[in-house]
């Protein structure tokens, strides 16, 4: 087997950069990739169904905190924020002796942060615009029902509101995908970072970052696809009769 490995090895390497080994450092970047966006969309998911309910709330005391944090956190560069994120924490007295250390000079964490908090922005305030897109016949028809607020709120305006959503929150989650490639930044070893290493080590720009491509293309099709299918699934209803 390891001579079959071998032999193969030597077939890619006569003809392009892409040996078994290179290909591993793709399949390394591909896997901390999805895992980076994967868990900055769900823990940023979790984060803004809450935070947009508070968003809509009249109480300024409620409603400005989140706006004040949406604001920042759009209307600067994820770049940046990943910046300060993973550079500026080094500056927090006392963390490089605290229990978290091992934990923050990774730079997978301070990454998966900078994402989470960026992606919550975003998807708070499109479940924002799509809470208050509520047809206030609903609401007045679960009050008839006798629902208190917050069973309306949990059986009526969030279903309709995250329908209403999923279109622009597709959007997001391909902005993630693609906005992941400055991970590498910080010294990540995502996709991009991958065929950096290549690029480095055969002089082959295009071949390394157009392989790179590629594979976010075939994620970015997997993903329309998805959100795609749930679409049919969950607005189906909404469309005229044949």
């Amino acid at each position: 087997m390891q001579a079959l490995l071998e032999r193969l090895d030597a077939l890619l390497a006569d003809n392009s950069i892409f040996t078994l080994q290179t290909l591993s450092y793709y399949g390394d970047g591909l896997v901390t990739t999805v895992q980076l966006v994967f868990l900055s969309l769900i823990i940023g998911l979790v984060l803004a169904v809450p935070l947009a309910v508070g968003r809509c709330s009249r109480h300024r005391l409620i409603n400005w905190p989140i706006f004040a944090y949406t604001y920042v956190f759009r209307g600067t560069p994820l770049l940046v924020q990943l910046y300060l994120i993973y550079y500026g924490v080094v500056f927090v007295e006392g963390v490089q002796e605290s229990w978290l250390w091992p934990l923050i000079k990774d730079p997978f964490v301070p990454a998966l942060v900078a994402f989470t908090l960026n992606t919550a922005a975003y998807t708070t305030e499109i479940f924002r615009g799509a809470i208050k897109a509520t047809p206030q016949g609903e609401i007045e028809a679960a009050r008839a029902y006798g629902m208190s607020p917050a069973l309306t709120l949990r059986r009526i305006v969030l279903p309709s509101a995250f329908r209403r959503a999923l279109p622009a929150y597709g959007n997001e989650v391909i902005f993630m995908l693609h906005a992941s490639a400055i991970a590498s930044v910080v010294t990540l070893m995502d996709l991009t970072g991958a065929a950096r290493f290549v690029y480095a080590r055969f002089y082959a720009p295009f071949d390394a970052f157009l392989f790179v491509a590629a594979i976010y293309l075939c994620l970015t099709f997997a993903t329309l696809y998805f959100f795609r299918f749930l679409e049919k699934r969950l607005l189906g209803h909404l469309k005229p009769a044949s």
